[in-house]
């Protein structure tokens, strides 16, 4: 007797939700509905296109104001912000970052910038980010403590930081990261690149550690195109990761003094006023992704052999992307499961590969990916767009797509 699900009936169900729908559905697509034409258009007739202009820092106080933080600094894209985080902080050349194995590659690549190692360490399943349980049990074996500060007995080299990533917009559990941090004396770091608008016990995720990196790719909740932002408590990390990312050069009137070197990282004005737009909508895009994780979840809810993955209990997700978690039986049917959805127009995707699969990543130090290697087979990510709430609200409502899922 074959136990399998069916494909073509979670397909279905998939459907039913978006009420059909377009003849394509996108992964996840931008939602332009506000004054986006407005201020790209002013900061076209203004001429001030470039990093330097007004909307820049527009943008960096709606951050702030929405955050909680006390600075953002806006940058070229999410992984340049990651890259000044660490840098900020003083992780270099030869330096372990403990990291995630599940994560987008440029996590990893950040790490890689500043000549330091990804130490790759594993998930928990009820969040999709790193399990503090497994990580202390690990750090037990591994972990030596010298003149306050933490080392790999294996390899030697000095363990400088934990790099937190929130998957798909699910904050990872924080607070017993804090505790591992300050009983190894670690640096924590939060790539918040999915998370913008999900809170961990009421704070907004990226505002827990001391640096944070924000994405505003076209395929996040809120985009300039391209662009990312770094975000910290810290008054005097805030100043250098403005001066880092503006080349390093001192104020003068026409000198071209540079003290260091430093990074052609800021956003242009042209990204920004885009970005101020995107940003006034925030409330309105994460309110219509959780009515359609709401739908999702009821849609699945009596479905066996695959549930809908819901926000862990401490957090409030902004629902980046959905996901779909096949039960461990069923998960030799992902690929054809992926397949058919795509194949009848609905943009569905697995997880990353995880970092150690990556041929430039394969040597990392690592603690045992169980779990990770589990939720990569289980994971399928399905559409998310805030605008599909339309859809659902409003069966008959002709939608014209234009491109394929982003990212």
């Amino acid at each position: 007797m074959n136990n399998d699900l069916n494909e073509s009936k979670i397909a279905e169900i998939v459907r039913n939700v978006l009420n059909d729908g377009p003849d394509y559905v996108p992964l996840h697509e931008p939602s332009f509905h506000g004054r986006e034409w407005e201020c790209v258009k002013d900061c076209l007739d203004s001429g001030w296109v470039s990093s330097a202009g007004n909307y820049v820092e527009i943008l960096e106080r709606k951050l702030e104001e929405y955050t909680g933080a006390a600075h953002a600094i806006s940058v070229v894209n999410g992984t340049a912000a990651l890259h000044l985080c660490l840098r900020l902080l003083g992780v270099g050349m030869g330096d372990e970052v403990l990291m995630p194995a599940l994560t987008f590659v440029a996590t990893a690549n950040a790490v890689s910038y500043c000549g330091a190692i990804p130490h790759l360490v594993d998930s928990d399943r009820k969040t999709l980010g790193i399990c503090p349980e497994k990580l202390a049990d690990y750090l037990k074996e591994i972990a030596e403590m010298k003149r306050g500060a933490c080392s790999n007995s294996q390899t030697g080299r000095p363990i400088k930081a934990l790099l937190v990533m929130h998957t798909l917009g699910h904050p990872a559990d924080l607070e017993p990261l804090l505790e591992i941090c300050e009983k190894y004396e670690l640096l924590l770091i939060e790539d918040a690149a999915e998370a913008l608008g999900s809170l961990y016990q009421g704070k907004h995720a990226g505002t827990i550690g001391t640096v944070s990196s924000l994405s505003f790719n076209g395929n996040k909740i809120v985009t300039t195109g391209g662009g990312g932002a770094v975000l910290t408590n810290d008054d005097e990390l805030a100043y250098r990761a403005k001066h880092l990312s503006t080349t390093a050069k001192r104020p003068h009137v026409w000198e071209f003094i540079h003290d260091e070197i430093g990074y052609n990282y800021r956003m242009p004005n042209l990204n920004a006023a885009l970005g101020c737009a995107q940003m006034e909508q925030l409330d309105v895009f994460i309110d219509k992704k959780r009515k359609l994780a709401e739908k999702y979840k009821e849609a699945f809810r009596n479905v066996e052999g695959i549930s809908f993955f819901a926000e862990p209990e401490y957090a409030r997700s902004n629902y980046w992307l959905n996901a779909l978690v096949l039960d461990h039986k069923h998960a030799h049917q992902r690929d054809t499961l992926l397949e058919i959805l795509n194949r009848q127009g609905i943009g569905a995707r697995p997880l990353w590969k995880l970092m150690n699969e990556l041929e430039m990543y394969r040597s990392c130090p690592r603690m045992d990916l169980s779990v990770s290697e589990e939720l990569v087979q289980a994971v399928i990510n399905i559409p998310s767009s805030p605008d599909l709430v339309n859809i659902i609200s409003n069966p008959g409502l002709v939608t014209t797509i234009k491109t394929p899922g982003l990212g």
